[in-house]
């Protein structure tokens, strides 16, 4: 099953995307993967609003749930001029934080794809491999690591 949308860019649109996501979670029996998959998304979108379209509120943000035979998949595009993405990913140091969110998408997803010069994202969640409690010591493990972020 897919759907796909497509939301203007502006953070007081993210509820609306959690909604969706909740939905589409239930309706796909994945439910019990909801608290991973939407923390990863969310924050894909929130990238994509805030640093891709640069709050620009004439500019989308298009996403596509789907499932496949062996879990869910959240893809994310902006209208922005995408970004070098090969220098993230790792624990963020310094004060700057920059970086954070593309740690806790790589944490939480069992794979992140960027494309389109960093325009979009794809997460992968391997939703028949992951033990209910393992995806939830994931979202502990961030919770202690970046409370701030994820509060």
């Amino acid at each position: 099953m897919t759907e796909s949308f497509v939301i203007q860019s502006d953070i007081a649109n993210l509820p609306q995307v959690e909604e969706r996501l909740f939905h589409f979670c239930h309706e796909n029996n994945v439910g019990n993967y909801y608290s991973a998959v939407s923390v990863a998304a969310l924050q894909a979108v929130e990238n994509a609003i805030v640093h891709g379209n640069g709050s620009d509120s004439t500019k989308n943000v298009s996403l596509t749930f789907d499932t496949s035979r062996g879990g869910i998949s959240v893809e994310v595009s902006d209208e922005g001029r995408g970004f070098d993405f090969h220098q993230y990913g790792g624990l963020p140091s310094g004060e700057s934080n920059q970086g954070e969110g593309i740690f806790v998408m790589k944490s939480l997803a069992d794979r992140l794809t960027f494309s389109e010069g960093g325009r979009k994202v794809k997460l992968e969640f391997d939703v028949a491999g992951i033990d209910p409690s393992d995806a939830l010591e994931r979202i502990a493990t961030l919770r202690a690591s970046f409370t701030p972020v994820l509060v």
